[in-house]
């Protein structure tokens, strides 16, 4: 298994064209609103979810600050997702780029502008740790001079560990040899439809308009031997569904991480919008879940809670968060999802 470290203490910008005159922020902005878990209070809680909007999700924990998928364009901004397909933007991020405190890293599904644009793709200091795709380190390790030099490729099921200092322990915490730690695991994905034969991703292998994609499962946890796997004790699960649609190899993340398998997945994060491309006034093809996918995919996954992300942002989104809502409630699962607003967090405990 793959080691990065990451010294959170060492507070560099999180993007390499910040203003002289700007200070770096310490924190992210005061959340609109925070969310607990729907059926008990979290009164222990020690880790939030902020979102920002689109895929974009700040994890923080530990005094370690994740992102996922960076996008922050404006309304009415444009991304080119592939050969005569393009999207804009019809909302707005919770926050600015350059208004973000320190990121720590950044783990991305999938090299597509609208999960990692053009503004973040040059602004970024270029030896932030990024998580990401084969396809994706790629793109972003063979740019000359201007490479990012500190990418991790997963494929599906491979796992790497992220050791980092955290904030200064209290003298109650310096007795405790567990120190955190986190394990991301690449989850099966697909950003076109499935199955043997088909002519979509025939076509889709020759003109290369949609990126192969992960989904991940982010684990965090404490280790007493940060060297050694076994030592490691996941107190918390993420699922992070990517831009995924149905498919045959999602069954197999339940067989790994279940209440069953004594590895129950707290929250999932998931993709959902009904993409379409080439785009809303020709909508041929659907490359994210709509909201019945979104239903199944809950139902096999069943993880504690749902979060809805990647939904409205953009005009080749079909399926608007109504619709999911929707679905939802006549599915009778309203106890097991959480909806955030963009600038909201969600709070909750990583066990000890």
């Amino acid at each position: 298994m793959a080691v990065i470290s990451i010294d959170t203490k060492a507070k560099q910008p999180p993007t390499r064209d910040l203003p002289s005159s700007k200070s770096l922020p310490e924190a992210l902005p005061k959340p609109k609103q925070s969310h607990d878990h729907p059926t008990r209070s979290n009164v222990n809680t020690n880790a939030s979810l902020f979102f920002v909007g689109t895929a974009t999700t700040i994890l923080e924990w530990e005094g370690l600050r994740l992102m996922t998928d960076p996008n922050f364009l404006h309304a009415g901004d444009h991304v080119h997702l592939g050969p005569g397909v393009t999207g804009t933007r019809e909302t707005n991020p919770a926050v600015n780029l350059e208004d973000l405190p320190n990121i720590d890293a950044i783990l991305l599904s999938h090299y597509h502008a609208d999960h990692f644009d053009e503004k973040v793709e040059a602004s970024l200091r270029r030896d932030l740790p990024i998580i990401t795709t084969p396809h994706a380190k790629a793109h972003l390790s063979q740019k000359g001079e201007d490479s990012f030099t500190a990418v991790s490729a997963l494929d599906f099921w491979e796992s790497l560990t992220v050791n980092f200092d955290s904030r200064t322990p209290t003298p109650a915490e310096q007795k405790d040899t567990a120190k955190p730690q986190i394990r991301v695991t690449g989850m099966p994905g697909t950003h076109v439809p499935p199955g043997p034969g088909n002519f979509t991703r025939a076509i889709n292998d020759i003109i290369k308009v949609i990126p192969p994609t992960n989904g991940w499962m982010v684990e965090l946890g404490y280790s007493s031997a940060p060297d050694s796997e076994d030592a490691f004790k996941s107190g918390y699960r993420i699922y992070i569904s990517g831009d995924t649609l149905l498919f045959d190899d999602l069954h197999k993340i339940p067989e790994i991480y279940s209440s069953h398998t004594g590895k129950p997945i707290d929250l999932m994060l998931i993709h959902l919008g009904g993409t379409t491309v080439p785009g809303p006034k020709m909508p041929l093809l659907m490359v994210t879940m709509d909201e019945k996918m979104g239903i199944q995919l809950m139902k096999i996954i069943n993880a504690d809670l749902t979060i809805p992300i990647h939904f409205d942002d953009y005009d080749v989104f079909l399926s608007p968060l109504s619709d999911f809502r929707k679905a939802v409630q006549e599915a009778g699962l309203d106890e097991k999802v959480v909806y955030l607003d963009r600038g909201e967090e969600y709070k909750f405990e990583v066990r000890k």
